[in-house]
């Protein structure tokens, strides 16, 4: 079952510092148009249905791209 809230902590979730982590996924929302692309690839991703099931396509994507963003010497290779 879930624990309800305390007031404290209530409170000190509105006050709580941003991480560098959260910024950077909410900037990358703003800035990506997800929902034109997961369409134009969307036809081309597996099914359910031949196997093991795949991970859900908006993951996917925002995974690739946050690896190509954070090991661009990698991705060039």
């Amino acid at each position: 079952m879930d624990q309800q809230l305390t007031f404290a902590d209530s409170e000190f979730s509105n006050k709580r510092r941003q991480t560098r982590k959260e910024k950077f996924l909410g900037r990358m929302d703003t800035l990506i148009p997800w929902a034109r692309l997961e369409d134009v690839i969307e036809p081309h991703y597996p099914k359910t249905g031949n196997g093991r099931r795949p991970y859900p396509l908006s993951t996917m994507l925002r995974i690739h791209c946050m690896h190509i963003w954070t090991f661009p010497r990698i991705a060039r290779k």
